[in-house]
């Protein structure tokens, strides 16, 4: 198969890449956010909508794993003794309050941890963020660049917070971005497809947007194939 990849994306944009210069972000797929024992189901959002997605993260790591990308995992939560939580998110949420599955967004506790249907295998990176970006106070642009990455496909939740501070993050630090629209989930679909809208604003000004059959094509065939609309 060619070494160099495409994805055909919204409209007739096309992401390329080499697969061993690209990893495979899995953002925040925890039992806190996804588990209705979880954080979120707890504070009354609707999951469904996130857990409508798992099958299609599931399918999408495994194949690029297969291919030779470098997967990697983060999770939103912070230290036991809320060192790291700053003051205004101190105040206007509920970590550390407790939980069916223990303190709320603390490292350690059975609602940080990931789904067990995607847990990373042994040697795969995970990333410990203590906000909604997976570069803020974390190891994970040393970690890209000591591995010569210089694309980003980014999947998991949610797509107006972590996914996109995440995004927003990478293109301020030139890394190109896919983002996939059906392996990534908001608790309000509209909120979901308006997150999506923004990246194709100003002329795509975030990256490319593509559904997983597209991607999971060019991992297969490596040649352009119809993506999102």
């Amino acid at each position: 198969m060619p070494s160099t990849l495409t994805v055909r994306c919204q409209g007739q944009r096309q992401f390329i890449f080499k697969p061993e210069k690209t990893a495979l972000l899995v953002i925040d797929m925890q039992r806190d956010f996804l588990d209705p024992e979880g954080f979120c189901a707890i504070a009354g959002e609707d999951i469904a909508p996130l857990r409508a997605i798992i099958p299609s993260v599931a399918e999408v790591t495994s194949r690029a794993r297969h291919r030779g990308l470098k997967i990697i995992h983060t999770r939103e939560g912070y230290s036991p003794d809320g060192s790291d939580i700053h003051p205004m998110k101190a105040e206007r949420a509920s970590i550390g309050n407790e939980g069916p599955l223990g303190r709320f967004l603390i490292r350690g506790e059975a609602g940080h941890d990931f789904l067990p249907a995607l847990y990373p295998e042994p040697g795969e990176s995970v990333i410990d963020k203590p906000g909604f970006s997976a570069f803020y106070r974390t190891g994970l642009e040393e970690l890209l660049r000591e591995s010569g990455i210089t694309r980003l496909v980014l999947t998991g939740v949610t797509t107006q917070c972590c996914v996109h501070s995440t995004l927003r993050s990478a293109v301020d630090r030139g890394f190109w971005c896919l983002t996939l629209a059906d392996a990534t989930a908001a608790f309000e679909p509209e909120v979901h497809e308006a997150a999506l809208r923004l990246i194709a604003a100003e002329e795509d000004l975030f990256g490319w947007v593509a559904t997983c059959d597209s991607f999971l094509d060019s991992l297969s065939t490596g040649a352009p194939l119809s993506g999102s609309s």
